[in-house]
């Protein structure tokens, strides 16, 4: 089991790293949420140093045009995809709540580093609501769309949502609700379910998420449901009621969370994650840089449930 550098690289938060044909893509939240970068490596030490390139800035005005948050970055079809959240150019509607939507962009080149992004507009989804971190995964056959979203009906900031997808940007069918915050532990600062990111073993597929608000409290749960079951039945679904990876105060590893998973070209599971070294902070979180990206092997129990054990503490 390797142990990584801590952190991994430094002021990324929502980190994202997918392994297509044994090469490495890293894509993360940068502080000043105004672009889209990728960098690329060989291997999974690689990126730390690996030169980000951009594909995509923000327009001046419009939809797209403040707080890009959370894009991941995936291979769909022989084609590339960026999933991300964007604000209009005033970041909040008159209730105070962020008027983020989620958005596409495409790359038919071989090279996403070089080639041409299209921007292919929103993800409509049968709400118009504060929405964000999609993510997306095949599974049975079809492709899926899973994202994090605002409910009218329901109190808090975000609910997690699945949908088929008919196309990368274009959903099918009725969304199914998942998950909403209900435990304390999902409710603290804020009631936020968010992040989603799925991982298969044995014969379960997982979906982690993180809750709370985006300070010390910030912490990931977990659902599953068996691989061959009907994933738009709610009842087929299961919760854990505790939270899976928490704040190490005996670490120094505060709000650990908004992960995605890669492996080792050895097949072994890696959580991709980020968290703070530290509690005081001033203002908003949100505008405070040093979320670092971190990584570490998740190892699986005899049951086939995921142990992701203790943030570890700082080594750089």
């Amino acid at each position: 089991m390797k142990n990584w550098p801590n952190p991994f690289i430094e002021q990324r938060a929502d980190p994202f790293i997918l392994r297509h044909k044994g090469t490495y893509y890293f894509i993360a939240s940068v502080p000043e949420y105004d672009r889209l970068e990728i960098r690329r490596a060989d291997d999974l030490d690689g990126l730390r140093t690996a030169e980000p390139v951009v594909v995509w800035r923000k327009p001046d005005s419009g939809p797209m045009s403040n707080l890009i948050w959370a894009p991941e970055l995936h291979h769909i079809d022989g084609k590339w995809y960026i999933y991300f959240a964007a604000a209009h150019t005033q970041a909040f509607d008159s209730l105070g709540m962020f008027q983020h939507r989620m958005f596409v962009l495409e790359c038919s080149d071989a090279d996403p580093l070089s080639g041409k992004w299209v921007e292919k507009g929103q993800v409509k989804t049968p709400f118009d609501t504060f929405c964000l971190d999609a993510t997306t995964f095949a599974h049975q056959g079809k492709l899926w769309y899973l994202w994090a979203q605002k409910s009218p009906e329901i109190a808090g900031n975000s609910n997690l949502y699945l949908a088929e997808l008919e196309n990368p940007w274009t959903l099918k069918g009725e969304p199914v609700m998942l998950s909403k915050p209900e435990f304390d532990w999902e409710c603290r600062g804020f009631l936020v379910n968010e992040g989603p990111a799925v991982v298969t073993h044995g014969n379960r597929l997982f979906i982690s998420y993180s809750a709370s608000a985006t300070d010390e409290n910030y912490c990931m749960g977990l659902l599953w449901i068996d691989k061959d079951a009907d994933m738009t039945k709610v009842e087929n679904w299961h919760k854990s009621p505790e939270p899976v990876f928490t704040t190490s105060y005996e670490n120094r590893q505060y709000g650990p969370g908004h992960n995605s998973f890669t492996q080792t070209p050895e097949g072994e599971d890696v959580l991709v994650y980020h968290a703070r070294n530290y509690t005081e902070i001033e203002g908003d979180p949100l505008y405070d840089p040093n979320r670092h990206t971190r990584l570490k092997t998740v190892c699986w129990k005899e049951d086939g449930m995921p142990d992701f054990g203790i943030p570890p503490a700082d080594t750089q």
